[in-house]
């Protein structure tokens, strides 16, 4: 099986702050992919608030998150284990980002052995 990051993107930061049903309804998703044992890493929730992000470029030159550049935001992401990358963008969509306007890109993991 191959590894594959689910990485949860969303258009405002109103967005960020989901309803207790949201997070039930997220929660029960996670919880489907877990009993199936194809969850690797249940992730993290990426901060979207001023000072919580920085970009360093060229010639170290840092600015404040990626905020100026792109119109949505990465808000965190998922390990799935998935037969294929068909397999894992099934799982994707069972995700409720999509009731709010969100997305998911699905990246196949290449795993690096140290």
């Amino acid at each position: 099986m191959k590894e594959f990051a689910l990485i949860f993107r969303l258009k405002d930061v109103s967005d960020f702050k989901p309803s207790p049903e949201q997070i039930q309804e997220r929660l029960n998703w996670l919880g489907s992919i877990a009993a199936q044992n194809k969850l690797v890493d249940k992730g993290n929730t990426l901060l979207p608030s001023l000072g919580a992000a920085k970009t360093v470029r060229t010639n170290h030159i840092v600015t404040d998150g990626p905020y100026t550049e792109i119109k949505e935001f990465i808000s965190g992401y998922i390990i799935v284990r998935a037969e294929s990358i068909e397999q894992a963008v099934e799982m994707a969509k069972g995700n409720p980002i999509f009731k709010i306007g969100g997305n998911i890109e699905v990246r196949e993991v290449l795993k690096v052995n140290n």
